[in-house]
């Protein structure tokens, strides 16, 4: 048994939500990650103000999205970011 390796293969690859830009708008930009995070209104804005920054982090394709859209909308500027796969067989 010594030497074998199992890969798994997972249906959904977990994807990252990166504020790249808040845009002019920072307040409207830190109601946006509140809603999204559930984090304080003065957390999320000194979040927002961090860019780049990760949102949210290991979240399936379609609530990246989502994420992502809520954001644009709010005028800032994010993207979907694929979580790397983990290199399990490198020592």
């Amino acid at each position: 048994m010594a030497g074998e390796y199992v890969t798994l293969v997972c249906d959904d690859v977990p994807h990252d939500v990166v504020l790249t830009d808040p845009g002019a708008r920072v307040l409207d930009i830190a109601q946006v990650v509140r809603r999204l995070t559930g984090l304080s209104l003065w957390r999320s804005k000194v979040l927002a103000r961090q860019a780049p920054a990760i949102v949210l982090d290991g979240v399936p394709q379609e609530d990246a999205e989502a994420a992502v859209a809520a954001l644009r909308n709010a005028g800032a500027q994010a993207e979907v970011r694929q979580q790397p796969e983990p290199d399990f067989l490198t020592p």
